[in-house]
């Protein structure tokens, strides 16, 4: 199994750096140390049938890519692996010679419009999704069948958990028979000796339950059932406390301090990511280390409005496809040169 420490005892890793907060100039004292690196397999693992294009620990904030992976995510401009050929001589801890060839000026192309532009774009759904769920959160206990249930009695709609208890009524011993070409609506009929399967079957069933009910059986009630509306509550509880589990507490609870009901880690690397990618454009190559350090950390600390912060990214967006339109760079690399340069750097490698 190819792990880290296999690449370290065997000496296969071709590059390695700081990456994230610290070679970006906006590190602070709780930021941790991402590392991202390249690597090479050995040449039995190469060219046998278990490729491995990355390896990376638990967290996964330290990643090595094998070099044709790399060489691939740099083709398609993927922002994460160009960054890494613009990483600060003061972040690099291991470079072998070989990474030399790697230049900017090969891969830097107009598709960057759409990766950094695209990623960007992502971010700001996933920060408007995270908004969501900060001002509207939902309650642990689930919501069952019966809440999204109403009783139609007498022209008028009663919710089915206060129908039941105003009638003393167990949901258990009641029986529903669908109504025909209506959806949803159900004849209720009650009864404690005839083994009724009762509305629900248990309270994480995602249906109402049908009986076998005689014909001349009068119906105590009508049973309108929202099931969309339930399968639309049960997808966004499970989205909420998915999140719940998985959040950084230490990001969640900053973003509660300063009350601005988004995540402003996410949307400082969102505007950063989006001025990255304006310098490239204007300056044909791309640099990491920020120059407007106090701005960025201002977003992260939750001192700009969100929807200032929005306004600021679709100015940024723009200004992007304007330069993109008018610049000199390639369409896309130049695949065949790429290609020949890694099989020359893989000649050297397997000697």
């Amino acid at each position: 199994m190819v792990t880290i420490d296999f690449l370290k005892q065997n000496n296969l890793i071709l590059f390695e750096a700081i990456s994230g907060s610290k070679s970006f100039g906006l590190a602070t004292e709780n930021s941790d140390t991402d590392i991202k690196g390249v690597f090479y397999l050995p040449k039995d693992l190469f060219y046998g049938l278990e490729y491995v294009p990355q390896v990376s620990n638990e967290t996964n904030d330290i990643v090595y890519y094998e070099i044709g992976r790399f060489v691939e995510l740099l083709l398609k401009n993927n922002p994460n692996i160009l960054e890494i050929l613009a990483t600060p001589e003061d972040c690099i801890l291991h470079k072998n010679p070989i990474m030399d060839t790697f230049r900017q000026e090969d891969f830097l192309s107009k598709l960057c419009k759409d990766t950094f532009g695209g990623y960007a774009s992502t971010q700001i759904q996933k920060a408007r999704g995270l908004n969501k769920k900060i001002v509207n959160p939902v309650e642990k206990e689930r919501k069952g069948i019966l809440d999204f249930c109403v009783i139609l009695e007498d022209s008028n709609s009663i919710p089915a958990k206060d129908w039941l208890k105003e009638k003393s009524f167990l949901q258990e011993n009641c029986g529903l028979v669908k109504m025909p070409n209506s959806k949803g609506l159900f004849a209720l009929f009650y009864d404690e000796d005839k083994n009724y399967n009762g509305i629900y079957k248990n309270k994480d069933s995602n249906e109402v339950c049908l009986s076998s009910v005689p014909k001349n059986e009068k119906p105590e009630a009508y049973l309108f059932f929202n099931q969309d509306a339930y399968s639309a509550y049960c997808k966004g509880y499970q989205e909420y406390w998915d999140w719940v589990k998985k959040r950084n507490e230490d990001r969640y609870n900053t973003n509660q301090k300063h009350g601005k009901n988004y995540d402003s880690k996410n949307m400082m690397h969102t505007i950063r990511l989006l001025q990255s990618a304006v310098n490239i454009f204007k300056n044909n190559k791309i640099e990491i280390r920020v120059k407007n350090r106090d701005e960025l950390l201002d977003i992260k600390a939750g001192n700009l409005d969100y929807d200032h912060l929005l306004i600021l990214a679709d100015k940024l967006t723009d200004e992007l496809n304007v330069l993109a339109n008018h610049s000199s760079l390639p369409d896309c690399p130049d695949k065949e040169k790429v290609e020949k340069n890694l099989i020359e750097i893989r000649k050297k490698l397997y000697g």
